[in-house]
């Protein structure tokens, strides 16, 4: 059996990933150039919160959601997130029957989702403002990729410097497919098998 490290919560696996992300630390009251933590609502938010507070970093929200799978929404199709961005699994309309127009009805909703959180999660505070910072994006997981493709690209298209993703833990496999469209994911802990 393949040697997986176990976390007792999300709180001590953001504790580890603030091990692993040093670097970008705060020294002497001073932030690494523009440093921020942005968590992915609900799971991350523990994670990350552990993790800024260590790092002693700026901690704020980056909405995406999920697209789940008509009959089992569970099951990532894709994602979507702030300024148009959508992420969608490859064959996906056509995956597992799912048409063009089950992709565009469940975004629809999905995207009033997201604005009714923006305003829940928010309470009227402007986003913060990511261009020309590192941006270090954690959730408390990657299963499919889809929702932290999708905000991997919300980053990006708000100019961020550098996009630092940080979980805790991920299937292989999908890790090593999407790392080349990420800046840098220096903090994930790479399980040699994922459990099933």
């Amino acid at each position: 059996m393949a040697d997986l490290q176990r976390f007792k919560n999300r709180a001590q696996a953001g504790r580890l990933l603030a091990k692993r992300l040093a670097r970008y630390a705060c020294r002497d009251g001073a932030h690494a150039p523009g440093a921020i933590v942005l968590a992915l609502p609900r799971g991350g938010v523990p994670v990350a919160y552990a993790a800024a507070t260590a790092l002693g970093l700026e901690l704020d929200l980056l909405l995406v959601r999920k697209l789940g799978l008509p009959y089992q929404p569970e099951f990532a199709i894709g994602a979507v997130g702030s300024g148009g961005v959508q992420v969608l699994q490859p064959g996906v309309p056509g995956l597992m029957g799912v048409t063009q127009e089950q992709v565009d009805a469940i975004s629809a909703r999905e995207l009033v989702e997201l604005e009714r959180r923006a305003r829940l999660y928010r309470g009227g505070r402007p986003e913060p403002a990511l261009a020309q910072r590192q941006v270090i994006i954690v959730d408390d997981g990657i299963a499919t990729g889809s929702t932290m493709e999708a905000a991997v690209k919300v980053a990006r298209q708000r100019q961020a410097a550098r996009v630092i993703v940080a979980v805790p833990v991920g299937p292989p496999d999908t890790l090593e497919r999407l790392a080349p469209r990420w800046t840098s994911w220096p903090a994930c802990c790479r399980p040699c098998a994922f459990a099933r």
